[in-house]
């Protein structure tokens, strides 16, 4: 399997296969939204669009990076949605790097989006698909964001090494710009149990798919079956 690891603006083309990365903390943030039984995921382009998607499905749930704002239900913060009532409910979601990543590959056959909460069963659903190449969406800090480009590393390598350990990626992920920024409150909207739920590696048994379902881009769970089962792909 061939792999990239490309930044948002080095995105030239759709590729075949797209695996959009943001630790800190998008795709956490999906990741426990998903964990705690929200239906759907919606990728909003920009803080207006959420805010009117809002306006017009009032029982959806709306999230955005940085601190609470009017409008929004809650902040990017997997600490912090802990304590809000998703189930079976659509979140509209808008941050920095991550949602921004996604859609930069709407056009791609296959979007992935990730974080190493659900980075063995992301690996696993690659695994199944057996592709001949993958770009990973490298989000945070122009591309150059160490823990978005650790666990892009770390699934790749768990795409054809099911055995390879974590601990240096997760070392990398712990020591990283945004790592730091969130546990010194630089950022805010951060719940102090940020960073350690952002570092919890396969604590999730699904993959999370990206597609256009209209004009929106939509993220849903793919749970992925026991090794043991015959049909890998549901």
């Amino acid at each position: 399997m061939g792999t990239r690891f490309l930044g948002i603006a080095d995105l030239a083309e759709a590729p075949s296969v797209a695996v959009v990365v943001d630790v800190m903390r998008a795709f956490t943030v999906a990741a426990w939204a998903f964990a705690q039984g929200a239906e759907k995921i919606v990728l909003a382009e920009s803080l207006d669009e959420a805010l009117a998607l809002k306006a017009r499905h009032p029982d959806w749930v709306a999230l955005k990076d940085g601190p609470p704002a009017p409008g929004f239900d809650t902040v990017n913060s997997p600490g912090l949605l802990r304590s809000v009532d998703v189930g079976g409910r659509t979140v509209v979601q808008k941050t920095t790097a991550g949602t921004v990543g996604a859609l930069a590959v709407k056009e791609a056959p296959l979007v992935l989006c990730a974080s190493f909460v659900v980075a063995e069963a992301t690996a696993q659903l690659l695994r199944t698909r057996k592709s001949d190449s993958v770009t990973f969406v490298v989000t945070g800090d122009d591309g150059q964001a160490d823990e978005d480009l650790a666990c892009a590393q770390y699934i790749a390598r768990r795409t054809t090494e099911a055995g390879t350990d974590a601990a240096e990626f997760l070392r990398r992920a712990a020591e990283s710009r945004a790592a730091a920024e969130l546990a010194q409150g630089v950022r805010q909207g951060v719940h102090p149990d940020d960073v350690a739920l952002c570092l919890e590696v396969d604590r999730f048994p699904f993959a999370m798919v990206a597609a256009l379902e209209g004009s929106l881009m939509v993220l849903r769970p793919r749970t992925m079956p026991s090794p043991t089962d015959e049909d890998p792909v549901r």
